[in-house]
């Protein structure tokens, strides 16, 4: 049982979750109350597989940086538990798992925005992040393609929705990513990574993270331009964006840069939740 819950964690599974929770909401709101279950089952099967898959590849070409840190530093790689070797032969199997789950089951477009979201986390974002700080925007292409993923396995095609759908989940990404770097700064200034607070300063980063969700905010709201959407999610998501601005100015001038990181964090996290859920929900929502 050990060796099991070692290759769990080797696909890092709340990454998982997280990114099947924003693939089901846009594939409940492309859905529109029609909803195939079976669909939907392979659609998150084939999905989870990509994204675990791209996950044991990050830690396979991340296991020297995570030795470095603290918080990474005991991971099955660093630690020996499991063998690169085996990793990679892991690794590949959920990957083909994943590409044919989508390919025979789901459809090529589905296919096309997983392998996007595959290459860029693990050809991009990973050799990059020890490299620039602009790996963090670039990394953000794969975290905002599930919902993409869910919305295009039901309508067949890539259209102005998708693309809203692919704004709002990067623009999101940016303050919540920007939140990690701040309070954990001193671990990734210990490895070496050259992330946006270490490089750019503090006060630059938050000035950024409120730029990014007000853009998230904008990116929410001309949803409605482009489809139907309820008064629900309008109104829901004006009302957590405004807070999770007033947050961030409110304490901006705020000495404690870890405590006002965390709050930041905490309510994306928050806007995450009840953005999938109210657009999932969003055909049954007034």
């Amino acid at each position: 049982m050990d060796l099991v819950r070692t290759y769990y964690y080797l696909v890092k599974p709340g990454i998982v979750r997280g990114n099947l929770l924003s693939a089901t909401a846009g594939f409940l709101f492309a859905s529109r109350g029609n909803i195939d279950f079976g669909l939907g089952f392979w659609l998150l099967f084939g999905t989870s597989a990509i994204i675990a898959s791209a996950c044991v590849f990050n830690n396979i070409f991340d296991r020297n940086i995570d030795a470095k840190m603290k918080r990474t530093r005991k991971r099955a790689l660093v630690s020996g538990k499991i063998s690169t070797t085996n990793a990679r032969i892991f690794g590949s199997m959920l990957f083909a798992l994943g590409v044919s789950s989508l390919y025979f089951f789901v459809g090529k477009w589905t296919l096309i925005v997983g392998l996007i979201g595959f290459l860029d986390y693990v050809y991009v974002y990973t050799p990059l992040k020890p490299r620039t700080h602009h790996a963090t925007l670039l990394g953000g292409i794969s975290g905002a393609t599930p919902p993409v993923a869910g919305y295009v396995a039901v309508t067949g095609t890539l259209d102005t929705t998708s693309l809203v759908l692919f704004l709002i989940l990067l623009f999101w990404q940016m303050p919540h990513f920007f939140a990690i770097a701040l309070f954990r700064e001193a671990e990734y200034k210990s490895a070496r990574i050259p992330i946006h607070p270490l490089v750019k300063g503090i006060r630059a980063t938050k000035i950024q993270m409120l730029l990014y969700t007000a853009a998230f905010f904008l990116a929410c709201i001309s949803l409605a331009a482009v489809t139907n959407v309820s008064k629900t999610f309008l109104l829901s998501m004006t009302a957590l964006s405004i807070y999770w601005l007033w947050h961030g100015l409110r304490n901006f001038e705020l000495t404690d840069v870890v405590r006002w990181a965390k709050g930041m964090f905490g309510i994306s996290l928050l806007v995450l939740l009840a953005f999938s859920v109210v657009l999932g929900l969003d055909f049954w929502l007034p």
